[in-house]
């Protein structure tokens, strides 16, 4: 009997189940996540899996974990300081494709050289000035990115630029061409950019759960969940971490075809930071053809197609004061619920919101908290005098925020604390909601009590409160994820409709879209609703997802294991590695293809498709081997382009696709 161990490691929990045989869940838990040190979580997790199944350690063959923290953090704006090499770009180009916002005023060196469309040189690197730069700069950063003009037809100006980074600075560094093979030099530039600032954290996490693994004597190999729902080896998600965003949210979709056996759906997993939706079509999820989009940046990692929006059952509660309806909003932002930080301060958080609740008087801190994340550099690069100075005055313990801030100039300094994940705010959540009206109780209810009570004190743009009592604002805010849970999963669908005009987002708010939903029936008679079934995810689905259902006018799908779907989809999947390359017309019965080394030219193109195509044969297989995968199977596709001249058909371009794919080797037999 062999056992697989699946852990997922969320914004908020943190989840192990136990997969006997790949038939069977023998045991699934949760526990909270602890970002100081996520080795606590992780441990406690797998700790009650263990001991609800009596399991002996020793049969476990194979571990493996999904995360949202990629995701989140992009979702959230955090992520170490890095710098941009960018070989043969101009400042131009670093406006284009969601650079700039990717960089966030993180330097940028430009160094002379690069290549053409053909692979040839435009100009030698200027490796003095790059050499100079990068004195300059290295010392207050966490990793480099590098990008060279046309880097994927030749790439050998990354590769030395990536060789003089290692010698200068030992930092670690990201180039564009092992992350993509598409053109489009920004957007490529953008996603090193990312993989870069992601690797300090990816990494933490991965030793962290090696370490564990290690000190309970789980001797089997851990793999990770990549971004498309198969399976890497830990070694090359720390070289690639950017390839782990949306990990938690592809394992989910695996767990689900594993859980419903659906093959037509919907699916809609609910964190505590984010709502994560993807179409699942003949048992297979969708894979986005333009890149992952998080965080409002569009990469070119291939993963799922999954709508990330910023809702979750910790997303923060605020008030829309525009207008004078004063409805609520929740999100994007994660906030930490107070019934949970009551749970581990209760003195703090119930002496604080009594004093608040006597007071009477309803401030734009009421309510909130500061709390430090505990474990960091408390002295991190990209700080000011007044972000460290706010940081001091925060110290070790959670303090209430109005205590802190001395001023709102000091509110810009606590948003760059929360950016760089130095502390985290504690205000109402939807979580905290729930508390209030009953449907969960394992955090402290009656500090959500007080804290909705202070809350619903607020008053809209109209000027009057915002509710009559907690109770009535715990069932708006409940209301209130119903509704954007809704127009999230409208959006998507949408999405996946060409035949109407106009945005998703447009469509999913339309007029006529929410008289259907709610059965109009007049002169004109209106229905609409969903026409897949949705499969509800995450620890929160079962409160939330039977209203959405109703709203939306489907079936909703609440499997047994729905809660830990992302570490049951950890488990279950399989290591797939994909390569593609190009063939060009370089003119009459000449044909150009793009290597490792460069371009090569051939006279036939029956020779130069099969030398790409063994190439890129050579290079899946070595990755699937080297993330562990057995009985690797290889599978080829081609997308040859011709052009009709002179009634004759025309090579243009040739793509090839190899992939190579097989089960992860397991520790025993």
């Amino acid at each position: 009997m062999a056992l697989m161990l699946g852990v997922d490691t969320g914004g908020t929990y943190t989840d192990a189940v136990l997969i006997r045989d790949e038939e069977t869940v023998v045991a699934s838990a949760k526990s909270l996540t602890t970002r100081q040190d996520l080795s606590v979580g992780i441990s406690r997790a797998i700790a009650s899996v263990l001991e609800q199944s009596g399991a002996d350690k020793s049969q476990i063959a194979m571990a493996s974990m999904s995360t949202t923290l990629a995701t989140n953090a992009l979702v959230e704006g955090q992520g170490g300081r890095v710098g941009l090499i960018l070989i043969g770009f101009s400042e131009k180009d670093v406006a284009r494709q969601g650079l700039e916002a990717a960089l966030k005023g993180d330097p940028v060196v430009f160094v002379t050289g690069g290549h053409n469309h053909a692979g040839g040189e435009i100009a030698p690197l200027d490796v003095v000035h790059l050499r100079a730069e990068l004195a300059k700069i290295a010392g207050d950063l966490s990793g480099i990115a590098i990008a060279s003009q046309f880097a994927t037809r030749n790439p050998v100006h990354e590769v030395e630029a990536r060789e003089i980074v290692r010698e200068t600075c030992a930092l670690p560094v990201s180039c564009s061409h092992d992350l993509s093979a598409k053109l489009g030099g920004p957007k490529r530039a953008m996603t090193a950019v990312l993989n870069a600032r992601l690797i300090g954290m990816i990494d933490h996490l991965i030793a962290a759960t090696e370490g564990l693994l290690c000190d309970l004597n789980i001797n089997a190999p851990l793999m990770v969940v990549r971004g498309d729902g198969a399976l890497i080896s830990a070694d090359q998600a720390r070289e690639k971490p950017i390839e782990t965003i949306l990990s938690g949210p592809a394992a989910s979709i695996v767990g689900a075809r594993w859980l419903t056996d659906a093959t037509d759906a919907l699916v809609s997993d609910i964190g505590g930071t984010t709502t994560d939706i993807a179409l699942l079509r003949d048992g297979r999820p969708m894979i986005d053809p333009d890149g992952a989009s998080v965080g409002g940046l569009r990469t070119m990692v291939e993963a799922v197609a999954m709508r990330t929006t910023g809702l979750g059952g910790d997303s923060e509660v605020h008030i829309d004061k525009d207008g004078l309806s004063g409805g609520l909003q929740l999100g994007p932002r994660r906030v930490l619920p107070i019934s949970l930080l009551a749970k581990d301060w209760p003195e703090l958080v119930h002496a604080t919101l009594d004093r608040q609740i006597n007071d009477w008087r309803v401030g734009e801190f009421t309510a909130r908290f500061v709390v430090p994340v505990q474990g960091f550099d408390r002295s991190p690069a990209g700080l000011d005098a007044r972000d460290l100075r706010l940081l001091e005055r925060i110290g070790d313990t959670p303090k209430p925020l109005g205590d802190v801030l001395q001023t709102r100039v000091e509110l810009g300094a606590l948003d760059r604390l929360i950016s760089r994940g130095l502390v985290i705010v504690s205000a109402i959540t939807a979580s905290d909601a729930s508390h209030v009206l009953g449907r969960v109780d394992i955090w402290d209810i009656g500090a959500a009590e007080k804290a909705l009570t202070l809350f619903a004190r607020q008053r809209t743009g109209a000027g009057v409160c915002v509710a009559r009592d907690a109770p009535e604002l715990a069932q708006k805010i409940v209301d209130q994820l119903t509704q954007q849970t809704s127009e999230a999963l409208l959006e998507a669908a949408f999405a996946e409709e060409p035949i109407f005009d106009g945005s998703p987002r447009e469509l999913a708010r339309h007029a006529l879209m929410k008289s259907g939903l709610n059965n109009h029936r007049n002169v004109v008679a209106i229905k609409a609703g969903l026409n897949l079934p949705v499969i509800g995810l995450g620890a929160s689905a079962r409160s939330y997802y039977g209203a959405v259902g109703d709203r939306l006018n489907t079936t909703t799908i609440l499997p047994e294991h729905g809660g830990v779907a992302n570490a049951i989809g950890a488990v279950v999947g399989q290591i797939t590695m994909r390569e593609t390359g190009e063939v060009n017309s370089a003119g009459e019965g000449r044909f150009q293809t793009f290597l490792d080394n460069g371009p090569q030219m051939f006279d036939d193109q029956t020779q130069a498709l099969a030398k790409l195509e063994q190439e890129l044969k050579n290079r899946a297989h070595a990755a699937a081997i080297a993330a562990g995968a057995q009985d690797v199977r290889i599978q080829v596709s081609q997308d040859i382009q011709t052009a009709d001249v002179e009634n004759r058909q025309v090579f243009v371009s040739a793509q090839i696709t190899v992939t190579a794919s097989g089960r992860p080797r397991i520790a025993i037999e």
